[in-house]
């Protein structure tokens, strides 16, 4: 286990988080967020999203974390599903949501549990799923693994448990 995978433990693992994560297509396209040392390959290509803080609300928590990690402002559209991520020592209840961007200035954010010299998240854009699924299948989020479209992908509903 390297020092950056010892922090990751430390700060999400062997407890229950809560998070969000928000969906947000441009052009036939997904806005994902690369993070390194994540998944089952040390590389995870994800929706941005982030653990939801107490007193918080999912919507606020969205929002914030877009902005921490993309630079975008969004507005949330509708609740999609629920997906349960549990490989520890992680586990997760993710609470995903269809949401649009307020501007396009995309920024390579930042994860403020991490330090600076530790930070995980090396890129940000629109992507085709298409192309990702054929290149980077094992890269991506469970979800995103499981779904043959943009289109299947906002039309989900109930709760998934993808592993």
């Amino acid at each position: 286990m390297t020092d950056l995978d010892d922090k990751i433990s430390k700060i999400y693992g062997e407890k229950l988080r809560i998070r969000v994560s928000g969906v947000c297509i441009k052009d036939e396209k997904i806005l994902l967020v690369h993070h390194k040392s994540l998944g089952e390959t040390g590389s995870l290509w994800a929706p941005p999203g982030g653990g939801m803080e107490y007193g918080e609300s999912a919507e606020e928590a969205l929002k914030r974390e877009y902005k921490e990690e993309t630079g975008l402002s969004i507005e949330v559209d509708r609740f999609l599903f629920v997906h349960e991520y549990l490989a520890p020592p992680l586990h997760g209840i993710e609470l995903f949501f269809l949401v649009r961007s307020n501007n396009d200035t995309i920024i390579i954010g930042e994860d403020p549990e991490m330090d600076k010299n530790n930070q995980i998240i090396t890129s940000v854009g629109f992507h085709d799923l298409k192309a990702l699924q054929s290149q980077k299948m094992k890269s991506l989020h469970y979800v995103l693994q499981h779904v043959d479209s943009v289109e299947r992908l906002i039309n989900l509903k109930g709760y998934f448990k993808f592993h």
